[in-house]
């Protein structure tokens, strides 16, 4: 593999990753009534639904893109080896942390981040 099909691989696992992290982070929010006290206002439902969408986008977008510029059998290892490593990882964060809107708003900006970032190394080089 290129030097450049590696760094969208590594890319791509890190916006795997932090999909992942931020769909479990957010599954602690869910049904309604076991969301922490802070979390039940209007303001709240805005920002998990918003990083929601924000986070379900990176992902079609970044998988998208990924499946264009990459092997089938790079996007299966590095996506399922990431898959696997997002509980452990989620587990050495505060409890305050990832209760809260902080992982939220975190997982989903690193998802979009990763997804552009990938989309840019992906484009075609003009020259």
């Amino acid at each position: 593999m290129s030097a450049h099909t590696v760094l969208a691989l590594v890319v791509l696992m890190a916006l795997i990753l932090a999909c992942t992290l931020y769909g479990l982070a957010a599954s602690g929010h869910f049904p309604a009534q076991d969301r922490l006290p802070a979390l039940k206002t209007g303001a709240s439902g805005i920002i998990l639904y918003g990083t929601l969408a924000i986070t379900l986008a990176a992902a079609s977008a970044g998988i998208v893109t990924a499946w264009q510029a990459l092997p089938w059998s790079a996007l299966v290892i590095g996506g399922g080896a990431m898959l696997l490593a997002a509980p452990l990882l989620l587990r050495l964060l505060p409890d305050g942390f990832v209760d809260g809107r902080a992982a939220l708003v975190t997982f989903a900006a690193a998802a979009a981040a990763c997804a552009l970032l990938l989309a840019w190394i992906s484009l075609p080089s003009a020259g």
